[in-house]
């Protein structure tokens, strides 16, 4: 298992990599349509874009966390 510590980067990289996927798949869908050049188009675009999805998430959730905050009631407990 990995240390609870660890959660939020997994959460990032799990996150980045299925939102990477999607849109990076419907780009390559838009621009050579469905053919045999997609899946080769699509995973290298994919693999390129991934790491840098997965740092801009890593750097932005915190900031984005705290914006929520400012704009979320807390809930009444009790």
């Amino acid at each position: 298992m990995i240390p609870a510590r660890f959660a939020p980067a997994v959460v990032s990289l799990i996150l980045s990599g299925l939102m990477s996927c999607i849109v990076t798949l419907v780009a390559a869908l838009k621009n050579v349509g469905v053919g045999a050049q997609t899946l080769s188009v699509w995973l290298e675009a994919w693999m390129f874009g991934w790491p840098i999805a997965f740092c801009v998430v890593l750097v932005a959730s915190p900031v984005v966390r705290n914006w929520v905050g400012k704009f979320v009631k807390p809930s009444q407990r009790g």
